[in-house]
């Protein structure tokens, strides 16, 4: 569990999605209008995420201006880690609170969490591969840990957050 940062103007344009456009800095209060369009895009997150086949049980997001907040049960901390970049890599949203457990089971030893690492201009796979593995040529390691999210190794973007999984 845990609050994570994204940012806002970078990400997926989920259709219909609330434009990612400076709000003033004084708090407003909440309006009627407000609340539908938060309602929603936590429901065009929902979509999102289940369309992308990622393993939740009661998925359940609540979103509040640009913070989504995420409930429900990942089938592994992988899923749980996939579900967390879907929703946080959307434009618009600047943080994501994870409230989500992970499906545990007796017998298996708990999955290590990966390392978020934020996609800056200039980067590829191969080149994060190589900062963080030391070893350029393990970049399909890093583009297998954010399939479904990632269709392509070339098409990252500055923005982007990505999963590092550890190597066993």
């Amino acid at each position: 569990m845990g609050l994570f940062s994204f940012l806002k103007n970078a990400g997926t344009a989920l259709f219909g999605g609330k434009k990612a456009e400076a709000k003033p800095t004084a708090p407003a209060p909440t309006s009627a209008l407000d609340q539908l369009e938060n309602a929603q895009l936590a429901m065009r997150l929902t979509n999102h995420v289940t369309s992308l086949g990622l393993k939740v049980e009661n998925l359940n997001i609540v979103v509040d201006d640009d913070k989504a907040t995420i409930t429900g049960m990942a089938a592994s901390q992988s899923e749980k880690e996939k579900v967390i970049l879907a929703v946080g890599n959307v434009a618009g949203i600047a943080s994501v609170d994870d409230w989500m457990t992970v499906a545990v089971a007796p017998e298996v030893a708990p999955e290590p969490e990966a390392v978020f690492y934020t996609v800056e201009k200039g980067d590829t796979l191969s080149k994060i591969a190589k900062e963080h593995y030391g070893n350029a040529n393990k970049y399909p390691t890093i583009f297998e840990a954010n399939k479904p999210m990632l269709k392509d190794v070339d098409k990252i973007y500055p923005g982007q957050v990505l999963r590092i999984p550890p190597i066993a």
